[in-house]
């Protein structure tokens, strides 16, 4: 994608430049641009990182229903990531196991921490057990105080620090969906302990606006849980990858014939897995019974 929009922007300066001389030609540029378009040529796909490199990839989550382990949600994105993958694959899990009047645990690891969503899947009866993902506090030698150690007090929307001192609220910060707190600078330079907690004039601490969220969230996020999540997910996923597919390629273009393609191998996945455990005469009846 990033070639491809790179190319038409030269080629539409290229048209309207009215000198030639204001257009820098950097023809090895064009060419590889136009090599990895020949090689990837879906327009919906874009390039992401991989363990191969960057490479054009679709995005494909997968919910598994823990107990049978048959595949329950598949989605093709285009997103990189998985942080905004909770709520709308926990919802079509839900669906599929119940509807909403079931509540579910949805188990996931921390690329699908996300406060906003966990806190809209909690609504609708959707428990996430998520390791909350958080930033580490890297300045110092490793031995300033943690955020864990200051005290948040609602009542009056401050943190207490370890020392007995309060940070108040300073700024909301729309873009991160979080609340900056700071100490005063006169009393974080005269504090006894300053030298553990931070190495500049005041100590700041960040508050997530869904805190309670995410919180709650990393308390369910017990090892047990994170085991559960293991086994159930990542078995199907690369049945489906090596032993269907046979090479992690999608055969179908654009992100339609990728979605199709996955749904196919799921169904396939599903028939073969309930034929193990039921048997042929006991899935053909369950089959006719739907």
């Amino acid at each position: 994608m990033r070639e491809r929009e790179a190319l038409e922007r030269y080629l539409e300066q290229l048209e309207q430049s009215a000198e030639p001389d204001e257009v820098v030609i950097a023809p090895r540029a064009v060419a590889s641009a136009l090599e990895k378009l020949h090689r990837h040529s879906e327009s919906e796909v874009g390039f992401r990182r991989t363990t191969q490199g960057f490479m054009a990839a679709y995005n494909v989550p997968a919910a598994v229903d823990a107990e049978p382990a048959l595949l329950v949600a598949q989605p093709v994105t285009l997103q990189a990531g998985d942080n905004g993958s909770l709520q709308p694959l926990a919802e079509a899990a839900q669906a599929a196991t119940g509807g909403p009047a079931q509540p579910i645990h949805v188990v996931a690891d921390a690329g699908y921490s996300k406060g906003a969503q966990a806190a809209a899947c909690a609504a609708k009866g959707i428990l996430p057990p998520v390791p909350a993902n958080r930033g580490v506090h890297s300045r110092g030698d490793g031995t300033l105080f943690d955020r864990t150690e200051f005290t948040y007090q609602p009542e009056s929307d401050r943190f207490l620090c370890p020392a007995g001192q309060t940070l108040a609220r300073k700024q909301r910060m729309r873009k991160d969906r979080a609340v900056r707190y700071a100490a005063q600078p006169q009393v974080g330079g005269a504090c006894p302990v300053k030298s553990r907690c931070t190495v500049s004039s005041r100590r700041i601490i960040t508050r997530h606006l869904h805190e309670e969220a995410l919180q709650r969230m990393q308390q369910r996020a017990t090892p047990e849980a994170r085991q559960l999540r293991r086994a159930p997910v990542e078995h199907p996923f690369a049945h489906l990858k090596y032993r269907i597919f046979g090479h992690p390629r999608f055969l179908r273009r654009g992100l339609r014939g990728a979605q199709t393609e996955i749904s196919l191998a799921v169904a396939a996945y599903n028939l073969k897995r309930m034929l193990n455990m039921l048997g042929g005469r006991q899935l053909r009846v369950a089959l006719q019974a739907t």
